[in-house]
């Protein structure tokens, strides 16, 4: 009997030891916030970020490492999203320099007064040079989306929603467009069609890499129309999707730019709220 009870109550002061040592992982935990801040030093941020996240799967009951994880990932979250910026800022530098050593060689047209966007096109593209000619029109707007304008004026109608381009037995074909309109001009009929980059089936593109060749355009409509794609409107097309990729490059920059400051904003709220109420629980 008495060795039973012995046994008994050897078994009881070891629970009450292993008890006393079941912390919830809260050693085990501070260890990950250990590794998680040198890594924040180190400016690894998805490392100090994996740190941080295994306590919460890992010690679900390590409540103070908890805490102190939310606090530190914070930290990241804002050293990460500063540094962004700083990125970011540098690369806006370098796509403005390249912006401004290109800018000259296109047109921009804008009227204030009632557009909020201008659109760039190339000098032998803008209209007053082109009246009377049926032709294949490229223009960038300021955020960098490029799309081209058919325009036939050849006498008769075609009625025309499509374009094709070819060179031999390659070729590239937009689908019929929604966007076209006609007008008139002194009796004469003027039919334009719209496509978007993107939307062109791959007509940028192809003139872009066949700018040095003789490109046939056809316009599609309820008959076809052929002309010869003049050297200047290859070059045209081609320099503008330059344009066009430096600008939606800046455009995306600046997006970037608006979210990373969003982001510091509301980590720098939230820390500055949990600092209140630490201080309010403090006070009482």
């Amino acid at each position: 009997m008495n060795k039973y009870m012995r046994k008994i109550g050897f078994v009881c002061v070891l629970g009450l030891l292993l008890a006393g040592c079941d912390d919830g992982g809260e050693k085990k935990a501070q260890e990950n916030l250990r590794k998680a801040e040198a890594a924040l030093q180190a400016e690894n941020f998805s490392e100090a970020k994996l740190q941080i996240d295994s306590i919460r799967l890992l010690y679900p009951k390590a409540f103070e490492a908890r805490r102190q994880g939310i606090r530190l990932m914070q930290q990241v979250d804002l050293q990460e999203q500063r540094k962004s910026l700083v990125y970011l800022d540098s690369l806006m530098t370098v796509k403005q320099a390249q912006l401004d050593s290109i800018r000259g060689r296109f047109v921009l047209e804008k009227d204030t007064a009632y557009q909020e966007v201008g659109n760039y096109f190339y000098p032998t593209q803008v209209v007053e040079k082109n009246i009377g000619r049926s032709f294949l029109r490229g223009q960038v707007n300021e955020l960098g989306e490029m799309s081209l304008t058919s325009i036939y004026c050849a006498g008769g109608t075609l009625h025309h929603t499509a374009v094709k381009v070819s060179v031999g037995d390659t070729f590239a074909e937009t689908q019929s467009t929604k966007d076209s309109y006609e007008t008139k001009d002194l009796g004469r009929t003027i039919e334009k069609a719209d496509y978007k980059l993107g939307e062109d089936g791959g007509v940028i593109a192809f003139i872009v890499a066949n700018r040095d060749k003789n490109i046939q355009l056809q316009f599609l409509g309820d008959r076809t129309y052929r002309t010869a794609m003049p050297s200047n409107d290859r070059k045209a097309i081609a320099e503008l999707t330059e344009l066009a990729r430096i600008l939606s490059s800046m455009e995306q920059i600046r997006k970037d730019q608006k979210e990373a400051r969003l982001k510091i904003e509301f980590v720098t709220r939230k820390m500055q709220e949990a600092e209140a109420a630490a201080a309010a629980s403090d006070a009482q």
